[in-house]
């Protein structure tokens, strides 16, 4: 009886986030996610000990953010959020934003629903591509590690070497870190044409060809303003 209270509670749970995510977007919709991505960089960046390191934002290629993305589990856990992401240009702009969902579970003892803010550093050409493209996996085309955190990364670190994604989570619930293994990156169609008017390609929003509209304009000047925040901001007792 117990265990059939549990894949009961397991379902309900599922279905209720996954209609969550999924709802149809309308332009307000998308415009409050951009706003909310905006002051998740800056709640993030204004934390003294765990913030990015400007060596992380200098050669980041672009800036991905889901702000209270779901993540729940019973048996196993589950991820579902949509996010907005935007890549340096040649001219050292930032892109129209791009709207994307994230999806994803994976097996283990969790128990609990929470919301999760995330932000994911693109730190190399491999991981643009990705980024650019219809869908890909992280943990299977990209990889992605947990970023190093405080004013400066540590000499002993080399972030640029191999890992494509560099992932900074925060949450206010019981559970510590994420794993991001195995969830799937894809276009967020419903946020783009209710943002834009159209289903632009991701690619051409991210490479430039398509101009940032002025609701965007919160979030790009927080992105800006990262790098900023990052060397302005000291550590707590100095």
């Amino acid at each position: 009886m117990k265990k059939l209270m549990m894949l009961l509670v397991l379902l309900g749970m599922t279905t209720g986030l996954t209609s969550l995510t999924w709802a149809d977007q309308s332009k307000v919709d998308a415009v409050d996610r951009l706003n909310a991505a905006a002051n998740v960089l800056h709640e993030i960046m204004a934390t003294p000990d765990k913030g990015v390191p400007a060596e992380v934002l200098d050669g980041a290629k672009c800036v991905a953010v889901i702000p209270h993305m779901i993540k729940g589990g019973l048996i196993f856990g589950a991820k579902h959020g949509r996010g907005v992401s935007t890549c340096r240009l040649p001219n050292g702009q930032w892109s129209a934003p791009a709207f994307f969902t994230i999806t994803g579970g994976s097996w283990g003892a969790q128990i609990g629903a929470e919301s999760v803010d995330l932000v994911m550093m693109i730190m190399n050409e491999n991981g643009m591509k990705h980024l650019l493209q219809n869908k890909f996996q992280i943990g299977g085309e990209a990889s992605a590690a947990a970023g190093p955190v405080g004013r400066h990364a540590s000499a002993g670190i080399d972030y640029k070497a191999s890992t494509e994604i560099l992932t900074y989570s925060r949450a206010k619930g019981a559970f510590a870190g994420l794993d991001l293994g195995g969830s799937w990156i894809t276009p967020d169609k419903d946020s783009t044409v209710a943002f834009y008017g159209r289903d632009y390609p991701t690619q051409a929003l991210l490479e430039g060809q398509v101009p940032a509209p002025p609701e965007a304009k919160v979030f790009l000047a927080a992105v800006r303003g990262s790098k900023a925040e990052a060397k302005e901001v000291k550590p707590s007792g100095m």
